[in-house]
C-alpha cells in the first residue's frame, strides 16, 4: 500500500509539473505506469476530460491541454476562434488545434508536439479584445467572448457560419449578454452589416 501511495503522489507531481493537465501518452512518456493512472482516476485524483486526455479535478474551465505550453513557447499568441469558444462554453465543437492570433509579419517557432492553426490579425483587432486567464498561476492570454463571436463571424469561410451563429446564441442565452461590446467589436472587423441580421433574429427569439 505504501509503495502504491508513493507512485500515485509521484504521478501527481508529474501532473503539477505539467500545468495539471496530461495526455495519456505523454504521463507514460514521463514515467506513470497505466496501472498508476488507472488508480489516480479510480481514487478521484484525476478526472477524464476527454479520450486519452485527464487533468486534476476543479481545474478552472474547459481548456484546451495545450494552451499554458503553447503560450510559453510563442508568447505572442493569444487564444481565438473556435479554441476561445471552446473556453467560453460557447460551442459544441471539440477543437482538435490550438486556434492562435498573432500579429501580421509575425513567424512563429516551430513546434514539433503540437497541432497549431495560426491567424494573422491586424493590429488594432489583435491587441483588442484580450483577456488574462490564469490557470495555476500562469497568464494565458484568450480574447472576449464578445471578440471571440466577432471573430468568428469574420473568419466564417474558414472555420463555417454555422459555428459562429451557434457561438451567438449560446452567449445570448447566458447571463448579461452586451450588444455595445459585440457592435463595437463588429465595426473594428467590418463585420456590423453582416452580423445584424443574425443579432436580431436571436434578439426576438428570446
Amino acid at each position: 500500500m505504501k509503495h502504491i501511495n508513493k507512485s500515485l503522489k509521484s504521478a501527481l507531481k508529474i501532473f503539477n509539473k505539467y500545468g495539471d493537465i496530461l495526455r495519456y501518452k505523454d504521463a507514460i512518456r514521463y514515467g506513470i505506469h497505466p496501472r498508476t493512472l488507472y488508480l489516480l482516476k479510480e481514487k478521484g485524483l484525476i478526472e477524464k476530460i476527454q479520450r486519452g486526455l485527464y487533468c486534476i479535478p476543479g481545474l478552472p474551465g474547459h481548456i484546451q491541454p495545450d494552451f499554458i505550453r503553447t503560450i510559453k513557447k510563442i508568447p505572442k499568441g493569444i487564444i481565438c476562434l473556435i479554441s476561445a469558444l471552446f473556453f467560453h462554453k460557447l460551442t459544441s465543437q471539440i477543437p482538435h488545434f490550438i486556434y492562435l492570433a498573432i500579429p501580421q509579419g509575425y513567424k512563429p517557432p516551430k513546434l514539433e508536439y503540437q497541432l497549431i492553426k495560426y491567424y494573422w490579425f491586424s493590429k488594432a483587432t489583435y491587441e483588442s479584445g484580450i483577456e488574462i486567464h490564469k490557470f495555476n498561476g500562469i497568464s494565458v492570454p484568450i480574447y472576449s467572448k464578445e471578440k471571440t463571436i466577432i471573430d468568428c463571424f469574420k473568419h466564417r469561410n474558414k472555420i463555417g457560419l454555422d459555428v459562429a451563429i451557434e457561438a451567438l446564441r449560446k452567449y445570448w442565452k447566458q447571463k448579461n449578454p452586451q450588444l455595445n461590446k459585440l457592435l463595437h467589436f463588429a465595426k473594428l472587423s467590418k463585420v456590423e452589416k453582416f452580423i445584424k441580421p443574425y443579432l436580431e433574429l436571436i434578439i426576438n427569439e428570446h
